[in-house]
């Protein structure tokens, strides 16, 4: 049960006093969640201003500084509104001070309410930009207006938040506010001797001054409340993952012993002989699988360094043990694409395998769940399909998950739930660097794949200016006459009012004109069996071009694919376009990468397209990408289910990282049910950073 004293802080946003269904809706919108049920008052808490404005600054109207934002105390003299018939001129309210004269300019104002507001002789306070024009001092419409006399409601130093269209900061504030007024007192989860160490102040005590800076400094990730905040995040996301890897530790795994026979016969069908860095990975994977304990490992390999071998020899070991495995893939096309890879090694080592993924219908469905039931298929690829219900398995050993940071925990979790408790691996092609790993994955071993599999040529990587577009097209045609292949990446779908980047749509408009039919469309709007159709024509070489939005990132294989032409570079992240850029190069045929981008470049914008010109080495640039960026971008945050911090942030609090897995390691070990009191108040915490399902294997434990 979640703790009392959390009750008004999971009370919806709603519930504030001023939120109506429409406030609702923006905020819930602002806070990333669903709707406005889903919006709770303690996400307004998490939410944290990323700057000041500082309304202390009062020089004077002559020595007011030019686009900085002042506190002006005047006399009213003047009120000069637009000629008659003229509403698109401004309003005018002319003010002084012994130091000069400052005009309060107004568009579409409405003048009754300006004379009540600004009376003449009164003395008022203004605060605001200050225009310089023919030396003369304007202010266009100031932000605070009061009567000198109420200047001390004036707020002096204000933060800055996040914002989303149709809201405004003061609206935001009050609901902030009434957020705060509903902040209990926490217990203490913190260890006393570090909360001293660090200088944390208390929890209530922290959301208050995050909410609350009154400088520079207390905007700074290093300030004490933010880094008390970032300890507490870090903190409850590494006791969730341990009671949950204590949890899947505590059900026996069933040891798989490998003979070695099945994995023969796939090793003497392959074309080429497996690298160090696979035969160390499947080494690893052999020898987790044949203690008593469950394996739970992570397999980080590059683009293109031969992950799907190693899940097939493990999947062998499975098999060989008289087991059933399990690969699991994000993705309809990814799924199908594995599925064509494995099964022909898999024919020729004699292993039945079945594909499900949520377009298998009807008789062919039943069929399959079938010879699952049975055991007949030994071996099973899908998408998320392999969880539900119905699915019914003979005897699973080990279960491999591909493109991980798109399965949270939870995921991993249900198939525990079904009564099974296969070994996992878990495979990734996104690179990610230690930090990452320690705090989205701290449940789990690691195995790199660091090579590329041999005959693999390296990309030649290029940047060219969009200007230059004609040159590629026409590079294009060339290439495309010589029987090459491309793709063609755009950031959108379809032409938005607001937005200069080409869609999808419009950019094979035009491409079809130059190149007619040889060109395809693959989006994310389109159906499943629309995309597989498209893909399947590219690969057999009806089409020669293909446009695709990043729906092609992830695995899709076309090894004769050699050029790569990338729309608005600058737009994506390093380690989305490495992951593009990993789509050519597969084949043995030397491949080009053009990343366009339209200037002027900003500095992070220069810095990543270089990274990628000068390396191919996918962990090089995890690491650069996250220096540069931040790890909710690198993940994909929103999406994912992995941990997007609210206030934590790796680059400025990786220190409190380590601390928090190794406080979370000695708490477990102390007090494996948390009922101390000090695991009691990191019940709270768990709960109060919505972890509650690390609580419910407490209860089942």
């Amino acid at each position: 049960m979640r703790p009392a004293l959390l009750d008004p802080l999971f009370a919806s946003v709603s519930s504030l006093p001023g939120v109506g269904p429409k406030l609702g809706e923006l905020l819930a919108r602002l806070l990333g969640r669903e709707d406005a049920e889903d919006a709770r008052v303690l996400d307004l808490l998490f939410h944290a201003p990323s700057s000041i404005v500082d309304r202390r600054n009062q020089p004077g109207i002559a020595l007011a500084p030019e686009g900085v934002i002042v506190t002006i105390t005047g006399r009213i003299d003047r009120h000069q509104p637009p000629p008659p018939g003229k509403s698109s001129m401004p309003y005018r309210v002319f003010l002084h001070d012994q130091t000069g004269e400052l005009a309060l300019t107004f568009f579409r104002a409405k003048g009754d309410w300006l004379s009540k507001a600004l009376p003449i002789d009164e003395t008022v306070t203004v605060s605001g930009k200050v225009d310089w024009f023919n030396g003369r001092a304007s202010m266009v419409h100031p932000d605070y207006m009061v009567k000198a006399s109420e200047a001390q409601n004036l707020p002096l130093v204000e933060p800055i938040y996040p914002m989303t269209a149709g809201l405004s900061s003061k609206v935001l504030r009050k609901a902030i506010d009434g957020a705060l007024a509903r902040l209990p007192v926490m217990p203490e989860w913190a260890d006393p001797a570090l909360a001293q160490k660090q200088g944390f102040p208390e929890v209530d005590e922290a959301f208050r001054a995050l909410h609350d800076p009154r400088d520079e400094m207390d905007i700074d990730p290093q300030s004490p409340a933010r880094r008390r905040l970032a300890y507490d995040e870090f903190l409850a996301g590494q006791v969730s993952l341990s009671l949950v890897r204590q949890k899947l530790r505590k059900v026996a795994g069933r040891p798989v012993h490998a003979t070695g026979a099945i994995s023969k016969r796939i090793l003497a069908a392959l074309p080429f002989s497996p690298t160090r860095s696979q035969t160390e990975a499947v080494a690893d994977i052999l020898k987790d699988m044949a203690g008593n304990q469950r394996m739970l490992r992570l397999l980080q390999g590059d683009v293109g360094s031969g992950k799907t071998l190693v899940a097939l020899l493990s999947m062998a070991a499975a098999v060989e043990s008289g087991g059933q495995a399990v690969l699991m893939a994000p993705t309809e096309i990814l799924a199908r694409q594995h599925f064509s890879t494995i099964s022909k090694l898999a024919d020729a080592a004699g292993i039945t395998v079945d594909v499900l993924t949520g377009r298998t219908k009807g008789r062919e469905r039943e069929a399959i769940l079938e010879r699952i039931a049975s055991g007949e298929t030994q071996i099973v690829i899908g998408t998320h399909a392999l969880f539900q219900d119905a699915v019914a398995y003979h005897d699973l050993a080990l279960a491999i998950v591909d493109e991980q940071h798109r399965f949270g925990v939870h995921q991993r979790l249900r198939l525990t739930a079904k009564g099974i408790s296969p070994h996992m691996l878990v495979m990734t092609a996104t690179p990610i660097p230690r930090t990452l790993v320690l705090a989205a994955f701290g449940d789990m071993d690691v195995s790199k794949l660091t090579e590329k599999p041999a005959g693999r040529k390296p990309i030649q990587t290029v940047t060219v200016p969009t200007e230059r577009i004609g040159d590629i097209v026409s590079r294009l045609k060339s290439a495309i006459s010589e029987g090459k292949k491309a793709y063609w990446i755009c950031p959108l779908v379809e032409e938005s009012e607001e937005s200069d980047l080409m869609s999808a749509e419009e950019r094979h408009a035009t491409l079809a004109q130059v190149f007619g039919a040889n060109v395809g469309l693959v989006h994310g709007r389109m159906s499943g069996s629309e995309k597989d159709a498209v893909m399947l024509a590219f690969k057999n070489g009806e089409l020669r071009l293909l446009v695709a939005t990043t729906v092609v990132e992830v695995g899709v294989d076309v090894p004769d694919a050699t050029i790569m032409v990338i729309e608005h570079a600058e737009r994506f992240g390093l380690a989305q376009l490495h992951q593009l850029r990993g789509r050519v190069g597969r084949g043995d045929e030397a491949s080009t990468c053009i990343l366009l981008y339209k200037g002027p470049l900003s500095e992070t914008g220069h810095a990543r397209l270089s990274i990628l010109r000068d390396t191919e080495d996918g962990f090089v640039i995890a690491e650069e990408d996250l220096k540069l960026r931040g790890e909710g971008e690198l993940l994909g945050t929103r999406q994912s289910g992995t941990p997007g911090f609210r206030i934590a942030s790796l680059e400025a609090h990786g220190d409190l990282l380590e601390i928090a897995r190794k406080d979370a390691a000695y708490l477990l070990e102390k007090d494996p049910e948390l009922t101390s009191a000090r695991g009691e108040a990191i019940r709270t915490l768990l709960y109060l950073h919505r972890r509650d399902e690390a609580i419910r294997f407490l209860r089942a434990g």
